[in-house]
């Protein structure tokens, strides 16, 4: 099973899937259901708004600084994407 956020970019009709795999699309505007929406919240609440960047490499300098204080935290990344509802089925 592979979960799709229907993405214009992730959707191809030329997509040829594996019959050992089930495509199931999300709703539109759910990110609820897909937990890395508030990974991205989260990285922009804490470490990337209220920001004048000057070029194009000071928005990646900042992204890749966010992303790697984020990665040194897995216990927050958990608390952010885990889903109580999703464990009790």
């Amino acid at each position: 099973m592979l979960l799709l956020d229907q993405a214009g970019w992730h959707v191809s009709r030329k997509l040829q899937v594996p019959s050992n795999i089930t495509l199931v699309p999300l709703p539109a505007k759910a990110p609820e259901l897909n937990p890395v929406e508030n990974i991205w919240q989260y990285l922009r609440e804490n470490w990337l708004s209220n920001r004048i960047f000057t070029s194009y490499s000071d928005i990646l300098d900042h992204c890749c600084a966010a992303w790697n204080k984020l990665a040194d935290q897995p216990w927050t990344i958990m608390s952010i994407g885990l889903r109580e509802w999703a464990h009790q089925f």
